[in-house]
């Protein structure tokens, strides 16, 4: 008989009935035993529509089922921390949502924790997990670009509405957009991205955890130096970003980035230049280039569907991870890296400053 991973979902919302649920539920080495939603009624229906055996409103409820193996922490970014030392030192293996803590402190601290107990930490990044990550990663570190010198990402979402306060219906409407390919189990709370005391801030935390962690991943580089700039709008959280940022190899990096783009229209544009070489990646369209030094272009199979963006991937690495059956593709360090990368810009922002990373 096959071994089954005995797993929990923490703050099973907006995103954990959308990726992290369903795909517990379809691992077939998986075995979803309790789901959390702080809300009991809300809990219990969510056990009973996926048809998990418990439903519960707490974290020690959650944490007190015999023979639990590993979690998924799915909730808001001010609850991450406490939820995961938690199950941590419980000697549980943890799946963190991004951002994973409000401060590179913290998510220090759970890296340091998840050593010392001999288990997994995982952050929950799914452009760690596509076909032209893990082909871009292998070119870089393989040293195919040479040394890398300067890279560039235009990062862009739907997002100003959540920022704003608004509801689903009201930021969405009937427009064809990814966040409407399903009707979501459940809608975000209005506030949760447009409160800092719950969600950090606003595109820093949002979008830009994401872009600095996948620089981690691709160049296996830390940020040392960022000069950053924000722009609220009409928000009470960052709506326009741009940071300008040095990595430890001395690699330059510009990032420009926005929640406010049109529905019709969003961009993960990464341009890399070597010395050898140049990777031109566009992660929301599925595109990817490598030109090399003599003049030869390759271009990558254009991903589509599912695979531009592989929701159940991060919940799958988990389980097989707990099992041995697959390495950590996405390891929490790199939640950690995108951490002090976001600090340092939040610093910069608050201090008209460059800002020394540590």
């Amino acid at each position: 008989m096959q071994k089954k991973v005995r797993c929990a979902v923490i703050g099973a919302g907006w995103w954990g009935t959308l990726a992290h649920v369903p795909a517990l539920l379809g691992h077939p080495q998986a075995e979803l035993v309790v789901v959390h939603h702080r809300d009991q009624e809300i809990a219990e229906k969510i056990a009973r529509d996926f048809g998990i055996p418990r439903g519960v409103s707490s974290v020690e409820e959650v944490l007190a089922f015999d023979g639990l193996d590993a979690v998924v922490i799915s909730s808001t970014v001010n609850a991450h921390y406490p939820q995961a030392k938690a199950a941590l030192e419980q000697g549980l293996h943890v799946l963190i949502e991004k951002p994973m803590t409000l401060t590179a402190d913290q998510a220090g601290t759970l890296i340091e924790l998840a050593s010392r107990q001999g288990v997994q930490m995982l952050i929950s990044a799914p452009w760690h997990y596509t076909q032209h990550a893990l082909q871009a990663q292998r070119l870089i570190q393989s040293g195919a670009l040479g040394d890398l010198k300067m890279i560039s990402v235009l990062m862009t979402n739907f997002c100003l509405g959540f920022y704003r306060g608004l509801p689903w219906d009201t930021i969405f409407g009937e427009a064809d957009a990814f966040e409407n390919a399903q009707p979501p189990y459940l809608k975000p709370e209005p506030s949760v991205s447009s409160d800092p005391e719950v969600s950090g801030g606003g595109q820093i935390y949002n979008q830009i955890a994401h872009v600095a962690g996948h620089l981690a991943y691709l160049t296996g580089q830390e940020p040392v130096e960022v000069f950053a700039r924000f722009d609220n709008y009409d928000t009470p959280v960052d709506v326009f970003n741009t940071l300008n940022v040095k990595l430890e190899q001395g690699t330059l990096v510009s990032i420009a980035s926005t929640g406010a783009t049109m529905l019709s229209e969003r961009n993960y544009e990464v341009r890399i230049y070597g010395t050898d070489g140049m990777l031109f990646m566009e992660l929301w369209k599925g595109t990817m280039q490598y030109h090399a030094g003599d003049g030869t272009v390759t271009n990558y199979p254009d991903l589509t569907g599912d695979s531009i963006y592989p929701l159940a991937a991060p919940t799958n690495n988990l389980v097989d991870v707990v099992l041995g059956t697959a390495p950590n593709r996405s390891p929490a360090t790199l939640g950690w890296s995108a951490m002090k990368l976001i600090e340092g810009a939040c610093d910069s922002v608050r201090n008209a400053t460059n800002v020394i990373v540590k």
